[in-house]
């Protein structure tokens, strides 16, 4: 494990979506770096695509899940 240095204002912002999000901020930090990856490796996909073949990976089953259409 290591140190990343970011600035100030990152840190703020990543300790504000830890808390919308209920993660840790490390795992905030882990997620987003995860998904960016991911994105610049599969520049094809949306970033919504590419969490629900995370989801699915995981075993989510997304119906359960979704909001209904009204």
């Amino acid at each position: 494990m290591g140190i990343v240095n970011i600035e100030d204002e990152l840190h703020e912002q990543l300790r504000k979506a830890s808390k919308a999000s209920y993660r840790s901020i490390n795992a905030q930090a882990a997620f987003w770096i995860r998904i960016g990856m991911l994105c610049e490796m599969n520049p094809q996909m949306s970033f919504q695509q590419i969490v629900l073949r995370e989801y699915k990976e995981a075993g989510v089953d997304p119906a359960i899940v979704a909001v209904p259409a009204g």
